[in-house]
């Protein structure tokens, strides 16, 4: 997600995900509390969201944040970083793949969309805005298998978990290479790893 790019370039699909040290991006049952997020870290994501075009995510991750993020400002015990964020989350538009719910527009600027077309991811990128984050396992796994990730923004926490959702599922043996962009130390342990496809 680079602001300085040139008004003509396309934008970019973004894959922004947490991950513990062994590689899971949640628990067997879909534990994320051993995430470790700071107000430091919270206001690095929130910097981050300002500049993104949208979001990309599937039923359960939305239906996780929409469950949340709407209301959360008007909590006693929310932070400010935490009511910035659910100001700016409520704003960006935001794609849902679902083959349950119904098609078309919904609650908080997102639109359901049945499935994943690649044609229609690329005619995505030719719009203008800022880049388009992709978050959730299974809607990462359908990006990945098609081949429509451009950039990879990895998290790692200081924690192993053991067993539970891999970042990236198996899959036949093919090298893809990456150029490595940008690597931060978070105060609290966590590292940012930016890669890029090769030759971008």
């Amino acid at each position: 997600m680079d602001e300085t790019r040139g008004e003509a370039e396309m934008r970019k699909i973004v894959l922004m995900m947490q991950v513990s040290l062994d590689g899971y991006l949640e628990g067997p049952d879909r534990e994320i509390d051993w995430h470790q997020v700071d107000d430091t870290l919270h206001q690095h994501f929130n910097d981050l969201t300002r500049s993104v075009g949208g979001f990309l995510t599937g039923r359960v991750t939305h239906r996780l944040m929409a469950d949340y993020w709407p209301t959360a400002d008007a909590d006693p015990e929310c932070t400010p970083v935490m009511a910035e964020f659910a100001g700016l989350w409520r704003e960006k538009p935001k794609i849902v793949f679902s083959r349950t719910l119904p098609p078309g527009p919904t609650d908080w600027h997102a639109t359901v969309v049945p499935e994943v077309v690649p044609a229609a991811i690329r005619a995505l990128k030719e719009e203008p805005g800022g880049d388009l984050v992709v978050g959730g396992a299974d809607l990462a796994a359908t990006f990945l298998e098609h081949d429509l990730v451009d950039e990879f923004r990895t998290y790692v926490h200081p924690v192993r978990i053991g067993a539970g959702t891999p970042l990236f599922p198996a899959t036949s043996f093919a090298p893809a290479p990456l150029r490595l962009a940008e690597t931060r130390a978070f105060p609290n342990g966590v590292v940012l790893l930016r890669h890029e496809r090769a030759g971008t």
